[in-house]
């Protein structure tokens, strides 16, 4: 079981100890040993003040995209702990104001990310780092490391600051290869922070997650095909919320079952030459029924995505897939309209993040291009990422 909470707790630091203490996390920053949640074992020495919840809630218990506007339901939990929801209507409130943490003397940072850029708790903690660099606040953070499960490998191209949004950092890659301790000195030397910054290291980068860190993550295989599947939410089709597969199904009512077999054949025929890079997952049709999200109660056909084990690029699998799917699908698939806080433009737009990448999933450009960025791009982060790597094991890019 994850020890990294019971490391923690035995730091013999004044400040953790003494001070008045801060805490951004959710479900996953549980002890199996003492079988607590760290805002728990904080409450317990009387001196958290403050926690903040990300997006999804205290338990990942929110759907995507749902707002918490009032934390009166966590009041119980601790005991002289004001709760702060950084994820309401307003999107003001995604950032924490500086009031909330100018009386703290540390913040304790513990939620799992899943190696995404997409993933929004890196954000809410770039945005928490930009409050204490813009502020000059005398914060110390201390960030309990967890592990990437998406592993090392790096997927994707350098978002653009114009692509910018909640759901995504200027500067950072689809699937950045780092975990979140090593995110966060990145991060911090993104806004010029002065504060101090702690990382409570892993025993074990390897493990996976042991407690799903938002509603539709629930494993491992998720986490590996997150990085090129959350591009589905720039469509109209089903990404598989709403089953017990989110990102590894996908589909729609309007979709036949002699289409699903011409989308099969033509991604496999028309893309043969990269085939060692796509030869990760195998795709296998089927029916079924979102019990919510999209397509509520509707039957819809498709495929599942099976991990084979080889050498897989996720984002480049999605972003010629979504382009065969636009090929041969008799339907407008692209999601219409505004999609996330700090930006008006559509979804596919801040999810792909890259004018080459997009005009390639909408038939306008080749595959050669795309694969020549890609690989530089991903070189390029993996040179810049290795100044933060606490561990010894190697980014890599399988292009």
């Amino acid at each position: 079981m994850d020890n990294q909470i019971n490391k923690f707790m035995n730091l013999q630091d004044e400040i953790l100890h003494t001070g008045k203490l801060g805490l951004l996390c959710n479900q996953t920053s549980y002890d199996f040993i003492n079988e607590k949640y760290l805002f728990e074992l904080l409450s317990d020495r009387k001196n958290l003040k403050r926690l903040f919840l990300p997006e999804h809630g205290l338990f990942s218990e929110l759907q995507d995209q749902v707002s918490l506007n009032t934390t009166d339901v966590y009041k119980e939990l601790a005991e002289n702990v004001e709760f702060i929801s950084l994820y309401q209507d307003s999107e003001n409130s995604l950032k924490v104001s500086p009031g909330n943490l100018i009386d703290l003397d540390c913040l304790i940072i513990d939620v799992q990310d899943v190696g995404c850029r997409y993933f929004t708790y890196l954000t809410t903690i770039f945005y928490i780092f930009e409050t204490i660099a813009n502020n000059n606040l005398p914060l110390s953070v201390y960030v309990i490391d967890r592990p990437n499960p998406a592993g090392r490998q790096v997927e994707g191209t350098l978002l653009p600051d114009h692509f910018s949004s909640f759901v995504g950092i200027d500067g950072v890659p689809h699937r950045h290869g780092l975990t979140i301790g090593e995110m966060c000195m990145f991060l911090k030397d993104k806004v010029n922070g002065r504060f101090e910054l702690k990382i409570v290291s892993l025993e074990d980068e390897y493990k996976s997650f042991i407690i799903q860190p938002s509603p539709n993550i629930p494993t491992q295989t998720t986490a590996k095909l997150y990085s090129g599947q959350c591009l589905l939410e720039g469509t109209i089709l089903s990404e598989g919320r709403g089953t017990v597969k989110p990102f590894e199904i996908i589909g729609a009512p309007f979709i036949g079952w002699n289409d699903l077999k011409k989308i099969k054949s033509s991604f496999n025929n028309c893309y043969d030459t990269i085939k060692e890079l796509l030869g990760g997952v195998k795709l296998r049709e089927i029916c079924f029924i979102p019990t919510f999200h999209k397509f509520k109660n509707e039957k819809c056909r498709g495929f599942q995505l099976h991990l084979t084990d080889k050498k897989f690029h996720s984002l480049l699998y999605s972003m010629i897939l979504l382009r065969v799917l636009n090929e041969i699908v008799d339907e407008n698939i692209w999601r219409p309209g505004k999609y996330e806080h700090g930006s008006d433009l559509t979804a596919l737009e801040i999810l792909v993040g890259d004018e080459l990448l997009l005009n390639f999933i909408y038939g306008k450009e080749n595959l050669k291009n795309i694969v020549d960025k890609l690989k530089s791009q991903e070189h390029d982060w993996i040179r810049r990422a290795n100044d933060y790597k606490i561990y010894n094991n190697n980014l890599f890019s399988i292009i």
